[in-house]
């Protein structure tokens, strides 16, 4: 009876990780589709490449981190596990997020700033 439990178990986690990494594949294939946009939008400003190419990075980032987090989710042993792997993945999230706001803000000003400059004679 233990066994049957525990193989039912190891099959809803590959499953649900199954799920999980073919909707993380799709929402990169559409995110990529997104910024594939945003660059050709972009390009035409000075700087603005770096800005997309920055958010495009960011995104990458966050989705493997999301992945990664997922995988732990389904080796927790115990509802203890569970919260402490929450609670850092959030305490590392909160971190890298302000990270990532500072360098989009820079990449957004110098393209600002570049855009805004008169041109050269």
């Amino acid at each position: 009876m233990a066994k049957d439990t525990e193989n039912l178990k190891e099959q809803a986690v590959k499953q649900a990780e199954q799920v999980v990494e073919k909707t993380i594949d799709q929402t990169r294939g559409a995110v990529d589709n997104y910024f594939n946009f945003m660059e050709n939008a972009f390009s035409s400003y000075p700087g603005g490449t770096e800005l997309a190419e920055k958010m495009r990075s960011y995104t990458e980032q966050n989705l493997s981190a999301a992945q990664e987090f997922v995988q732990k989710l389904g080796r927790a042993k115990d509802f203890q596990d569970i919260i402490r792997i929450q609670t850092k993945f959030m305490q590392t999230q909160f971190s890298i997020c302000a990270e990532q706001t500072r360098g989009l803000t820079e990449a957004f000003t110098k393209a600002a700033t570049s855009a805004l400059k008169p041109p050269k004679n």
